[in-house]
């Protein structure tokens, strides 16, 4: 069978997820709906890191719903979904971010088609310190001066915080590449457009953030919450200094009290069609919205009719 392109694999068990099913006959990818060869339709589907477990989640359960189409998932990051939609190279785009002006206008220019969002659920972007760290909530400000340029807080104490057995209290901040939707939204929501310090972590994916701050006591990081385990916590969030704090959950997220609630979409080149309309109408169904819920994310079937509010703010330049 005829891939469209071979994509960077994450790893051996989850860079690509091969699903078998078959709905109507499409066109070749940039079309809208997916490479139809030999009576099977290829689906390419890359993007953000944040939805890449979902997004394979979804390509396996949809096996069972149409036999004949192969969609294959890639994360990345969202600017690395996104530009090879730009391309022409994948037919639907994963990003834990909106998509900017000036990258509409550079896919409708390559492409000749306008690119289409699908909100798919919702996330809450998780603060992450060790298991065994004291601290249980922080304000949004003080996490600001944790990460920016030029901050304040370097050690845990200048907070009030001592981390146990440790001699070295200094802050291993953890954050994610440029390239990631999650690193924009936390440069966009709670550094207000400023530059990150030098010296973070700055790691590939989501569940390799939380891997390194539940190993290392004095770290702190960012990941969505569908990546939380036992040997990390989640803090409680506060949008000003003394204000009142919340959890990351399902519940806080609908009601729009969680300060770094945000939107995950599905991009494609135009109105999708045939295959690749089937397949996201499905993901938008009861069924494809359980996976979301059982991902650890905020389906749309319990969400109210607006999606949680996100700060105003301009799209961040690259």
């Amino acid at each position: 069978m005829k891939r469209l392109q071979s994509l960077p694999r994450l790893r051996p068990t989850l860079g690509v997820v091969a699903v078998a099913a078959a709905l109507v006959a499409c066109g070749p990818s940039g079309g809208g709906g997916g490479e139809e060869e030999a009576g099977a339709t290829i689906i390419q589907n890359k993007g953000s890191d944040t939805m890449v477990n979902v997004a394979q989640v979804w390509a396996e359960k949809y096996r069972a719903v149409a036999p004949d189409v192969e969609v294959e998932v890639s994360g990345g990051g969202s600017g690395v979904g996104l530009a090879a939609l730009i391309r022409g190279a994948v037919d639907v785009a994963n990003a834990s971010r909106d998509m900017k002006p000036q990258e509409m206008e550079a896919a409708e220019k390559n492409t000749g088609k306008t690119p289409k969002e699908f909100t798919v659920g919702y996330d809450a972007l998780a603060v992450y310190v060790h298991k065994d760290n004291p601290l249980n909530e922080i304000d949004l400000p003080t996490l600001a001066e944790i990460y920016v340029e030029g901050g304040t807080v370097t050690r845990w104490s200048q907070i009030g915080v001592t981390i146990p057995g440790v001699s070295d209290d200094t802050i291993v901040r953890v954050s994610r590449q440029s390239s990631s939707g999650t690193y924009e939204f936390f440069r966009d929501h709670v550094l207000q457009k400023r530059d990150f310090a030098l010296g973070s972590r700055d790691l590939n994916g989501s569940k390799e953030v939380v891997e390194l701050v539940s190993s290392t006591p004095t770290a702190i990081g960012y990941s969505g919450m569908g990546y939380a385990t036992e040997h990390v916590k989640m803090l409680r969030l506060a949008s000003e200094a003394g204000g009142e704090s919340f959890e990351p959950s399902v519940e806080n997220t609908n009601n729009r009290t969680y300060p770094l609630a945000r939107s995950l979409h599905l991009y494609t080149l135009g109105e999708p069609e045939g295959a690749l309309k089937a397949y996201i109408e499905w993901i938008l169904s009861p069924a494809g919205q359980k996976v979301v819920e059982d991902s650890g994310y905020v389906p749309l079937a319990t969400s109210e009719s607006e999606p949680a509010p996100e700060p105003e703010t301009e799209p961040t330049e690259d």
